[in-house]
């Protein structure tokens, strides 16, 4: 064929399809000349224009297509398959393709279910996987072939999510919570711990405050430095308006949005209302909404919200753990996009915010791997800990997220409006299901594999919690997830410091490491603090140095002036003046936080891959457009 003669044929093709939609009445000239504008706008195929507006039903397509390709249609759902001949290749195979053989009849011909036609070359390269066998096709749908691996695969799948990391690189999965060496030298820290304890009390007692001390003030002047850092060079990557009208719709890649829910029926009616106005093209994009399979209450609530054709349900098939990442993992199996992201069910992501993370991704070539969209609460003024959840946001993303960035340390990914590359997120072996903040631990992997991540100026707005006992359980995972993350890089520090250098390293001890171990310092910091100011000097001077008190009282003094300064930075960038004030009660706030650390240390040590289910659409406030 002549140069460019396949894209005329592809053309006449398309344009043959569209009159045969218009002769069977099932669009109208209206609608028709509406997909052909988009579809010369956006580069899409005409059919992937009407499914996604509406203005067309998967069945109708279907019979259709049946008629254009001249074969028969049918319904996946009630065929009978073959598994001897199903499983002659991998369910990726399948969903890559488009296709899926079904049964093999008497006479040696094979049942092959299409869904993107029968074309010559096409047809040679199926008979060809199938050693030569002769076929005959019939017409389906993608969805239907996705749906019917999800079936027929469903173990393989649950088990390509849980353990596909593990299996790849045991080290750096989290199934394993303490390796051998790690056992080892635990034990005989706790024997020798133990026997200090019973032969040299007040010295072990001086010993162990003193360490704590230490790693206390190391972590907080490691924060303080780097967020100051970070609000002096803003090297978050701006993208302007202006740049995002000059993308074309026909350039952008397809884009997959994961949303794994859990529980979430009261809330994913808003769901479908907020990433319903995301701007992008409905023809690109895809929106997986993950659901475990016993979470029927929370699949009728989203039939019930009579989700846009570009929303999916994905069935998240029964197995351990029942974990967010797990589910994403099932999610990665079916994506299609180019590009990835993840949202939790209560986020409202700027309009904009693919598009910026496409023009991030450009500029930021093969080795950026992920950019990170900043998250803030629209309830922040319900009550004092919403105040104080935004204010730790405000700080976090605004200023903690640059710092890394601008002195390129590993950066821990948030659990939401992280945009992947896909192809480098499955290089990277996609999430660890067994370990509780993923998301931290996947920052790190993309960091030793030398990936980059960034950071854009774009904002979700998320649900901050509203009770103690809510915010105790999140916080305590979060905290559990950290000393998992820190385990497990630990296995190997030489092979990390030589993969991501010294530097980077200490980075990664003083963050990921030292935030769980300055929140289990508080609590006794604080109680020795009260008891220095309540009790004489001289007191206790016989039972401890004064150089220690004096330790601990700057560590009480220091750690939390670091830290309500830095939490009244936070609103100066958003302009939120009112909630500056709030940050006084920053000693407190760190007291919740010691509070869910010893709950997440008893939890690694009893149950570490246990997901405590954090509540959401609690909030008597409701969000403004």
């Amino acid at each position: 064929m002549a140069p460019g003669g396949e894209a005329a044929a592809r053309v006449a093709d398309s344009e043959a399809f569209a009159d045969l939609l218009l002769r069977s009445g099932l669009v109208s000239p209206e609608n028709l000349a509406f997909a052909r504008r988009v579809k010369e706008r956006t580069g899409a195929h005409i059919d992937e224009v009407l499914i996604s507006q509406g203005l067309l039903d998967s069945e109708s397509l279907l019979l259709a297509e049946a008629h254009a390709w001249g074969v028969h249609p049918i319904d996946l759902e009630a065929v009978k398959f073959d598994d001897a001949v199903v499983r002659r290749f991998p369910g990726q195979t399948y969903l890559a393709e488009n296709w899926m053989p079904i049964r093999r009849n008497d006479a040696g011909v094979i049942f092959i279910a299409t869904a993107r036609g029968v074309a010559p070359e096409r047809v040679a390269h199926i008979r060809a996987l199938l050693g030569g066998a002769e076929v005959q096709f019939v017409a389906t749908t993608s969805w239907d072939i996705k749906n019917a691996c999800l079936r027929l695969f469903r173990s393989e799948i649950a088990d390509e999510a849980a353990n596909e990391l593990w299996r790849q690189n045991p080290m750096m999965s989290a199934r394993i919570t303490f390796s051998r060496s790690q056992k080892v030298l635990g034990a005989v820290l706790a024997v020798g711990i133990l026997l200090a304890a019973v032969l040299r009390p007040l010295e072990t007692g001086i010993g162990a405050l003193t360490v704590l001390s230490l790693v206390f003030l190391a972590g907080t002047s490691f924060k303080f430095i780097v967020a100051m850092r970070g609000a002096r060079y803003d090297v978050v990557e701006r993208i302007t308006t202006a740049q995002v009208h000059a993308l074309d719709d026909r350039d952008l890649p397809r884009y997959t949005v994961l949303v794994p829910v859990f529980r979430e029926a009261n809330i994913v009616g808003q769901l479908i209302r907020n990433l319903g106005g995301l701007d992008y093209p409905t023809e690109k994009l895809e929106v997986l909404i993950l659901i475990e399979e016993e979470d029927a209450e929370t699949l009728a609530a989203v039939e019930a919200s009579n989700p846009p054709p570009h929303f999916r349900v994905v069935t998240i098939p029964k197995g351990q753990p029942q974990t967010k990442p797990r589910a994403c993992n099932v999610g990665l199996y079916f994506a299609t996009g180019e590009y990835l992201v993840i949202y939790d069910a209560e986020d409202t992501p700027d309009p904009d915010q693919l598009k910026k993370a496409v023009v991030a991704f450009r500029r930021g070539g093969d080795d950026m791997v992920c950019v990170q969209a900043s998250l803030n609460y629209f309830n922040d003024s319900e009550n004092a800990l919403t105040r104080m959840f935004t204010l730790e946001y405000s700080y976090w993303f605004d200023y903690m997220l640059a710092g890394l960035d601008y002195g390129d340390l590993p950066i821990p990914l948030g659990g939401t409006s992280n945009h992947f590359r896909t192809s480098a997120l499955i290089e990277l072996g996609g999430w660890d299901p067994y370990n509780v903040t993923e998301d931290a631990d996947l920052g790190i992997r993309a960091s030793a594999l030398g990936y980059r991540i960034g950071v854009i100026n774009s904002t979700t707005m998320e649900e901050a919690n509203t009770s103690i006992p809510n915010f105790i359980r999140q916080r305590s995972r979060w905290i559990k997830g950290y000393m998992q993350t820190t385990l497990v890089h630990a296995r190997q520090p030489v092979a990390l410091i030589r993969q991501i250098g010294l530097r980077r390293f200490l980075s990664f001890v003083l963050l990921i490491a030292g935030t769980p171990a300055t929140f289990l310092g508080v609590i006794p910091f604080y109680v020795v603090t009260a008891i220095t100011i309540a009790l004489p000097v001289n007191a206790l001077a016989e039972l401890f140095p004064v150089w220690l008190l004096w330790l601990t009282l700057l560590n009480f003094v220091f750690g939390n002036v670091i830290m309500i300064y830095l939490s009244m930075m936070g609103p100066y960038k958003r302009g939120t003046f009112h909630l500056v004030l709030w940050a006084l009660l920053n000693p407190v706030y760190w007291l919740l936080h010691s509070i869910a650390s010893y709950k997440g240390l008893w939890q690694l040590l009893t149950k570490p891959h246990y997901w405590e289910k954090t509540e959401h659409g609690l909030t008597t406030h409701v969000q403004h457009d």
